[in-house]
């Protein structure tokens, strides 16, 4: 028997049964199964507190409170080209995926020309046509138990992003998945779930980006899972650009497999509380994982990024480099962890966590971690925590750049070193614009 844990309302439960009959599969499908056994499993779990370690700089009361209503999809046309053109990469000749709360848009969206055998659909129709491709590794990585926001996801999940790219396949432009969130008058709650699965030595670039069209309260609580083949090449960029009245906690979990490389990019820019997660698992030799992050956080915005790299086999690398720019009252939040495992040897893996402090309001946890059970091998960590140098702003000011200005010379400086890592050029032209932009109105609000 279930047990309810004491910070959770049968609020979830109603919502669950009442919509149960418009959930894609039937009430024995693979899919449903998941999905009870998901409930059951948040039930348990519930919200996790500050009593959590993972979560104990982090409190998310406001999200445990309040009752969010799952969305449903929304009615056609209620969202035009016209409106999400500001967030989309123009002059990109790629594949593009809309999802408006969550559900596919194929109105809104250009899978383009795709090599023989690739799949870019959406996970409700990749159910449909495509069911044991999907059961195949659908929940395999980014498990029920992991905490109760994953559970929740994957008790609601309906629709969200499909990529399956076969062996010996390279994509030369970016997946651009674009997730539109279009709130109501109610706390609205958008489950994306997406699923990516690349073959051996096949190459891809994939691009989530999430923002707003209108301000309103919800909670966008995204999973992601990432399968690496043998000898394949992934870069995956991450965007987060929500509203300032918005929650986000966004989880993705990556498997690869030999000789795989997968870069990872995560940029925060929005929402109110903000949590990602990211994880890798590194289960064969010679994979290599670079975890890249940046967070610009304002006001009272939390941002929290917690990253695990899990080096399970020998002969493998990875490369994390986390950066956070916080000005007013926010909070930032770090805790990176590698494990390397007792047969991972010849690991060699690194850890950089840096972040500029713009007020005196500001403040930031960083927590670096490892855990090293294997005796051959190169691990270092650190972080350090600071405010823009004096001498390097005198030296400004004295070539004729006023403060404002020289101020924000360095602090684009900083910010440019996680940006042009992102490989995809138009959203490394979008993010040159955003951070100009998100700096000009910190100063405004200061």
């Amino acid at each position: 028997m279930t047990t309810l844990n004491q910070n959770v309302s049968p609020w979830y439960r109603d919502r669950f049964h009442h919509a149960g009959s418009g959930l894609n599969g039937g009430a024995n499908s693979h899919i449903h199964v998941l999905r009870r056994a998901a409930l059951a499993r948040f039930e348990e779990l519930g919200f996790p507190t500050t009593t959590d370690e993972e979560w104990r700089f982090t409190n998310i009361n406001p999200i445990a409170r309040t009752n969010f209503i799952p969305a449903g999809a929304p009615e056609p046309g209620r969202v035009s080209m016209a409106r999400i053109d500001p967030f989309l990469f123009h002059g990109h000749a790629g594949h593009r995926l809309v999802f408006v709360n969550g559900h596919y848009a194929p109105d809104l969206s250009d899978p383009g020309a795709l090599p023989a055998g690739v799949i870019v659909d959406g996970l409700s129709r990749a159910i449909g046509l495509h069911p044991d491709l999907v059961t195949r590794h659908l929940s395999r990585h980014a498990r029920v138990d992991e905490n109760g926001f994953t559970a929740l996801n994957a008790a609601f999940m309906q629709d969200g992003a499909f990529l399956c790219i076969p062996d010996n396949v390279e994509l030369p432009e970016a997946v651009h998945l674009l997730f539109v969130a279009l709130p109501g008058s109610e706390p609205m709650l958008s489950v994306p779930r997406n699923l990516f699965v690349v073959g051996r030595n096949s190459r891809v670039a994939i691009v989530e980006s999430y923002v707003a069209l209108e301000s309103g309260a919800y909670l966008t609580n995204v999973v992601s899972e990432l399968v690496v083949g043998e000898n394949a090449i992934v870069e995956h960029d991450r965007l987060q650009l929500e509203d300032a009245r918005a929650y986000h906690v966004g989880t993705i979990n990556m498997y690869q497999l030999g000789n795989s490389t997968v870069t990872s990019n995560s940029i925060s820019l929005g929402g109110s509380i903000v949590r990602n997660t990211v994880t890798a698992l590194l289960d064969a030799p010679g994979s290599t994982c670079t975890l890249n992050g940046l967070s610009l956080a304002t006001g009272s915005q939390i941002i929290d990024n917690h990253t695990t790299i899990d080096h399970a086999k020998p002969h493998c690398q990875s490369h994390e480099l986390y950066k956070a720019i916080l000005d007013g009252t926010s909070h930032g939040v770090f805790n990176g962890k590698i494990f390397v495992r007792k047969d991972a040897q010849k690991t060699d893996a690194k850890q950089t966590n840096q972040t500029l402090l713009l007020s005196d309001g500001a403040a930031i946890d960083t927590k670096p971690q490892l855990e090293i059970f294997a005796d051959d091998v190169k691990c270092t960590h650190g972080a350090t925590v600071g405010q823009l140098a004096g001498e390097q702003l005198f030296y400004l000011r004295a070539r004729g750049i006023d403060e404002i200005a020289a101020r924000d010379i360095l602090t684009f400086a900083f910010a440019a070193d996680v940006i042009d890592r992102v490989h995809v050029e138009p959203l490394r032209e979008q993010l040159d614009s955003l951070l100009h932009t998100r700096l000009r109105e910190g100063r405004i609000a200061g």
